[in-house]
């Protein structure tokens, strides 16, 4: 993402211009971008132009339209599924596969004076890559939002992780980046029951089938020469995960790719898992190899927490605590070590419902403790929103059921004393 322009003062009013570059970037709009902002962005409007015969002639015109947001929707392409009659020809070459694209869709009435268009006039704008988009809020740039902008338009961004998780006959092809977890390709070839009987079978046949639509599937959705991808991972439940990488490498060598053959040596990490589903990969990113490898990255920090509040709801449920109520009342009391978030919530259509939750993170931050924003886009993020999309690991141990006791106490006490006052009131009247 590139900042083309900012201006936000003190109060948090103001605009941000973004020049979108990838997937990435579209998922970071569809954060940013709230009910009721202000989106400015090129748009193509079919104009109807009625002669004075009465024939009516129409023509697409360019211009860059203004819109009041009441929706934003953002889906990221699936990965098409194919066999191996599908992704393998006879002559051993793979036919291309579709580009996998986000898409950014925002709509809303037109909010902003324009001579093709009228005011109030309901416009969809589809966000594209490298084209800019003006975001103003009305009610002011919060701490969260601006975030997300810096954390955005860091450089050196992209797929830090490729990942194949596959079984006997499946694959799955993945990209991780620090934001997004994108399934770019999957392929199936039917496996027939491995046959006793010593030589040639129709299982081994079949398995050839598989290593060879996985290698050229391999090639075209994994970019294994790009710099930023830190490792390759082949995760598998059983030894498939084996004869995939052995498989891989012996290809490789017979066709002289050298560049694959040093990176599958260099940056490749097996690791077991408990099923062939996508879902595997918060198990790979809580393995010991990939948290030493990339430990410092994002979504390797998400696995992390996860698993720590996981283990620790096993262990000391009252330092494990989850539900926007129970994690307030941990706030209050200053017992939050650990925040983890999901940004799903600070998608909430009522901003008073976001504010509230732009209030707890600032305010546990002030107490020093460590907030963990996860990415509904990676598995972790997903198993977060379970729990509610909220939960906290706590610096000593809290009882619920003390904690709430006291909180009824509270207002018990404060209705009798605003009970009292009004007695006292019609008293002196």
């Amino acid at each position: 993402m590139k900042l083309v322009g900012k201006y936000v003062d003190k109060n948090g009013s103001g605009y941000v211009n973004l020049r979108p570059e990838d997937d990435e970037d579209m998922w970071h709009l569809y954060n940013i971008i709230q009910q009721g902002d202000l989106v400015r962005a090129p748009a193509i409007r079919r104009i109807q132009n009625v002669s004075a015969t009465g024939s009516t002639e129409s023509h697409r015109v360019k211009l860059n339209l203004t819109i009041r947001v009441s929706r934003v929707e953002f889906s990221s392409s699936g990965a098409p599924s194919s066999s191996s009659d599908q992704a393998l020809s006879p002559a051993g070459s793979s036919s291309a596969a579709p580009t996998t694209t986000a898409a950014l869709h925002i709509s809303g009435p037109v909010a902003s004076e324009n001579r093709h268009v009228k005011m109030g006039a309901f416009h969809t704008l589809d966000i594209e890559s490298n084209r800019d988009v003006r975001i103003e809020k009305v009610d002011g740039w919060d701490s969260v939002a601006l975030a997300r902008v810096e954390e955005s338009c860091v450089p050196g961004r992209g797929a830090e992780v490729g990942a194949v998780v596959c079984g006997e006959g499946t694959a799955a092809f993945c990209l991780l980046s620090q934001h997004m977890t994108l399934v770019t390709h999957r392929i199936s070839v039917p496996i027939p029951r491995k046959a006793s009987a010593p030589g040639t079978s129709q299982y081994e046949k079949a398995m050839a089938r598989f290593y060879a639509t996985l290698y050229d599937a391999f090639v075209r959705h994994i970019p294994y020469t790009s710099p930023s991808l830190r490792a390759i991972v082949f995760a598998s439940p059983g030894w498939v995960r084996e004869g995939v990488f052995n498989a891989m490498m012996t290809e490789a060598g017979r066709r002289g790719d050298k560049t694959l053959s040093k990176t599958l040596r260099e940056k490749t990490v097996k690791v077991h898992v408990s099923s062939a589903h996508v879902h595997s990969l918060v198990e790979v990113l809580k393995s010991p190899e990939i948290v030493a490898q990339l430990k410092e990255t994002k979504f390797a920090r998400e696995g992390i927490v996860l698993d720590k509040f996981f283990k620790m709801l096993g262990v000391d449920e009252m330092r494990a605590w989850y539900g926007p109520d129970h994690v307030r009342l941990a706030a209050d009391r200053g017992a939050i070590g650990t925040l983890l978030i999901s940004d799903e919530l600070f998608r909430a259509s009522d901003p008073k419902l976001r504010k509230t939750y732009v209030e707890l993170v600032e305010g546990v931050q002030q107490k020093g403790a460590e907030v963990v924003m996860f990415s509904s886009m990676h598995e972790s993020g997903q198993q977060l929103n379970q729990l509610t999309g909220i939960a906290a690991i706590l610096t000593f141990p809290l009882d619920v059921e003390v904690v709430e006791a006291e909180e009824r106490e509270a207002r018990e006490e404060e209705r009798r004393q605003q009970e009292t006052k009004t007695l006292d009131g019609g008293g002196v009247g």
